[in-house]
This record gives structure tokens, C-alpha cells and sequence, in this order.
């Protein structure tokens, strides 16, 4: 999702509800902004906190497994070649093939739960590292993407983006 301006006028389409969803349900795209925000000026990054938490003054996010660093480069590293392969997943054949599957396998079940400090600002939301398209595809959830790795102003421009008219 990080490529916004290569992807189609439905993917774009498809990402902007998803993250205005999440945004609303966070409080608004201020409040979630703020949250990206966050996330981004904490060092070390939030996924690799020992306790799976990560606070801040308008709410927290919490997840039920701790990330140690060599998952999180992992990650990192595969998340830059996602775009170009269709997948999270190389091909069968590639050398770190069984290295990018156990990463799935470990991060797949991961369930993050974003909440606003007050209940009123919304219902917050849940997300999950991964998208299973299929057998062989498995893509980044775009949400986690946005709140854990996309740049802000990409956020803003899939916030704000509206459908060319046909």
C-alpha cells in the first residue's frame, strides 16, 4: 500500500475505505494521525516492546505475542519486496523461502487491538499482520502497513483520496 500511486483506481478505492474505517473508529483521521505520529518518533519500534503494548496519550495498541527483532527485520526487509512480487511469499524456490514462511507462520495469528483512551472518541478496531489471498499469496494488511511502516504524508494522500469521476 506504501506504493499508493502504482496501484489501481480499486485498490486505491478498496485501501481509502479500509483506513477511513479505521480512522473513525479510532476517533478520526486527527486522532489517528496522532497515533501514526506516535508510533513513528518511538525508539525502538513499537512492535519489538516487551510487553506487546504500546501507549500513548490518545490510546494504546496491544497484541497478544511479543516480536523479537530478528522477526521485525525479517519484516521489514520482505515488506520492501512485497510490491514487486504480488506477495510477502517468494517464490518457492528462493533461498529464504522457509525463512519468510516461518515469519508468516509466527506473525499470522497475531491479533492487534487499537483503542482510544476515551470510549467516546470510538469503538477502535482490530487488525491483522497479514491478508491470506490465497495458497501461494499472502499480502501485509494494509492498515498495519499505514500504522506500523507507510510514510504519513502516504497515509494522507489514501485518507484523502477521492475516485476519478468515470
Amino acid at each position: 500500500m506504501c506504493d499508493f500511486n502504482n496501484l489501481s483506481d480499486e485498490e486505491k478505492q478498496h485501501y481509502h475505505e479500509r483506513l477511513k474505517a479505521a480512522a473513525e473508529a479510532f476517533g478520526g483521521t486527527n486522532y489517528f494521525l496522532q497515533l501514526l505520529e506516535a508510533v513513528r518518533a518511538h525508539k525502538p519500534h513499537p512492535l519489538m516492546a516487551k510487553h506487546s503494548e504500546f501507549r500513548f496519550e490518545l490510546g494504546t495498541i496491544k497484541w497478544n505475542k511479543v516480536i523479537f527483532k530478528d522477526k521485525f527485520d525479517l519484516l521489514l526487509q520482505e515488506r520492501k519486496q512485497e510490491s514487486k512480487r504480488g506477495s510477502i511469499l517468494p517464490a518457492t524456490t528462493d533461498k529464504g523461502y522457509k525463512k519468510v514462511l516461518n515469519l508468516v507462520r509466527t506473525l499470522a495469528p497475531v491479533k492487534f487491538d487499537i483503542q482510544p483512551k476515551n470510549a467516546s472518541d470510538g469503538e477502535g478496531f482490530t487488525i491483522t499482520p497479514f491478508e491470506k489471498i490465497d495458497e501461494t499469496t499472502t499480502r501485509i494488511d494494509p492498515i498495519f502497513d499505514a500504522l506500523f511502516f507507510c510514510a504519513i504524508d502516504t497515509t494522507k494522500k489514501v485518507l484523502a483520496y477521492t475516485p476519478k469521476p468515470a
